[in-house]
């Protein structure tokens, strides 16, 4: 609507509260945008801090999983020392035992 066609005493009522609306509308759309501004500075941010997380755990995977191989490594090496600790007791008790009968043959 123009102003040509608006009656002169509702131009002087309502025109200048319109154009204080209309201000208030600009002031209300720069802080909307200061505010979307501020916001894709946080996501920013948050994704910023967010990868750095994801990379530390990572990185804890990664110890975990080298872990794992070292434990299963040793447990491993542990399992081939059993049978040959198992040997050794055996022996050990078969000399024990000859050990034994000697002395009672040389008494």
């Amino acid at each position: 609507m123009t102003t040509e066609k608006v009656p002169g005493w509702i131009k002087q009522v309502l025109m200048p509260e319109l154009n204080e609306m209309k201000g208030e509308l600009k002031a209300i759309h720069t802080r909307i945008d200061s505010v979307e501004v501020q916001i894709g500075s946080l996501r920013n941010e948050m994704n910023s801090k967010f990868e750095g997380m994801n990379y530390r755990f990572e990185k804890v995977d990664e110890r975990i999983d080298s872990l794992r191989t070292e434990i299963t490594v040793k447990f491993d090496s542990l399992e081939k020392r059993i049978p040959v600790i198992e040997k050794i007791t055996a022996l050990e008790l078969k000399i024990a035992d000859i050990e034994k009968r000697l002395a009672s043959a040389q008494a």
